[in-house]
């Protein structure tokens, strides 16, 4: 199988809404907005720094940032980005295409020119002293919605149940489910996976990477660890079905934490798929790691990743979507090799990201009429407005500079 790096790719197509929501059809409308967001966007960017010293290249603006105006500016962009996050999601009428227009115009500059900006908080920029913070809130928030809306968003059939992580497009998928097989196939490979192998899923999600992997080899074992209730009670159900590879008796659910897990060198391959964005503390999870790992296995990762000198995040995701999450610089794996060293990694350019949270945009908006009527603990136009703020956001964000800067990184990594 080969694995390439799409360049050149135009975006996927652009979703309209639930609602419908068209363009809008003044042309003159629409460029005189784009140009009022240009100029909040030089505002609060370019002119917090004098301009005879504008920064030239990357490394000169991150020491500019690091100076008092840099910290005054990267206050002030994010104060602008939660303001319009929240009047969005408080009810202001902002077409889909303005939205789209407004973070294709301003992504490309952060990313290529002030990458610091994206980082509102000192925690983001380097390991926390916990290995990982607000757990529970983070189930709350993200991973114990109700399943319902999960299963009509992600997908779920019979062998790939619902999974929160990109689907791989390069290799001629066609439709979501086709997508997540091909991404699963390419951990296969990566990872060296053979029949007999015992296997260790740290943030097994709902289940979907176990299942698929076992329905290919007969004699895998799987042991999941998993610390949402919601998705735990998800694979105790399908544990039950006979329908199901979970239900195999070759796989071992544990819910919990990595800490709580008794380390027992016992597996020959440990995979993790998107759960180092919610680590704060590298070097203590690779450390866990390693004292499950046998002498001679292989570690798989796979993360959201940018290629900008610094990690991002951002007050919208942090207080809406991930608390506490963070998208690690791509080198931030293999420069974390005390107990476990990268031997391999790649970069997965982020159309692929991109178009998966397209289909998982048109999921929620086509299947509004069940999705509405479940509990949200908030008022669920509220709740809509969140959630398709964050898609439409994240699927400009992955698309942005032809996928080169934000995307996914994969690692495969053995003992140190």
């Amino acid at each position: 199988m080969q694995y390439r790096t799409l360049r050149n790719v135009r975006g996927p197509p652009a979703p309209t809404g639930s609602q419908g929501q068209p363009p809008p059809k003044n042309a003159a409308c629409l460029a005189k907005t784009q140009a009022i967001q240009f100029a909040v966007v030089k505002k609060t960017i370019v002119e917090s720094f004098p301009t005879s010293a504008v920064p030239q290249d990357t490394v000169r603006v991150n020491r500019r940032v690091d100076s008092q105006a840099g910290r005054v500016a990267t206050k002030g962009f994010n104060a602008v980005q939660m303001a319009i996050a929240e009047s969005y999601i408080s009810g202001l009428e902002v077409p889909d295409a303005v939205l789209r227009g407004m973070f294709d115009l301003v992504m490309p500059i952060l990313f290529k020119h002030f990458p610091r900006l994206l980082a509102p908080y000192d925690w983001v920029l380097k390991e926390t002293d916990t290995l990982a913070e607000g757990a529970r809130e983070l189930m709350k928030i993200q991973y114990d919605l109700p399943q319902g809306l999960l299963n009509l968003m992600l997908g779920d059939g019979k062998v790939i149940y619902p999974k929160y992580s990109m689907g791989f497009w390069e290799n001629g998928a066609t439709t979501l489910e086709e997508s997540q097989m091909h991404m699963i196939d390419g951990v296969i490979e990566k990872l060296g996976i053979q029949d007999g192998d015992n296997i260790l899923d740290f943030g097994c999600g709902w289940g979907c990477v176990p299942n698929y992997i076992l329905s290919k080899f007969p004699n895998v074992r799987f042991t999941g660890i998993n610390l949402s209730r919601e998705q735990c009670d998800y694979m105790r159900r399908k544990m039950q079905d006979p329908e199901s590879y979970l239900s195999s008796g070759r796989f071992t659910l544990h819910e919990g934490d990595l800490n709580e897990a008794r380390p027992v060198r016992e597996f020959d391959k440990i995979l993790s798929i998107g759960v180092f964005c919610h680590v704060g503390n590298m070097t203590k999870a690779f450390q866990k790691l390693a004292a499950f790992l046998k002498p001679q296995g292989k570690v798989f990762i796979h993360i959201i990743t940018v290629r900008t000198p610094n990690n991002i995040s951002s007050p919208f995701t942090h207080k809406y979507i991930f608390p506490h999450g963070r998208y690690w610089n791509y080198d931030a794996v293999p420069n974390c090799n005390q107990d476990l060293r990268t031997v391999q990694r790649w970069y997965l350019n982020g159309m692929n990201y991109s178009r998966t949270l397209t289909a998982w945009l048109d999921n929620f908006d086509r299947n509004q009429d069940v999705i509405k009527g479940l509990n949200y603990g908030m008022d669920y136009a509220r709740f809509r407005r969140i959630w398709r703020f964050y898609l439409i956001w994240f699927i400009r964000n992955f698309a942005s500079c032809d996928g080169e800067y934000n995307g996914n990184g994969q690692y495969l990594l053995v003992h140190a």
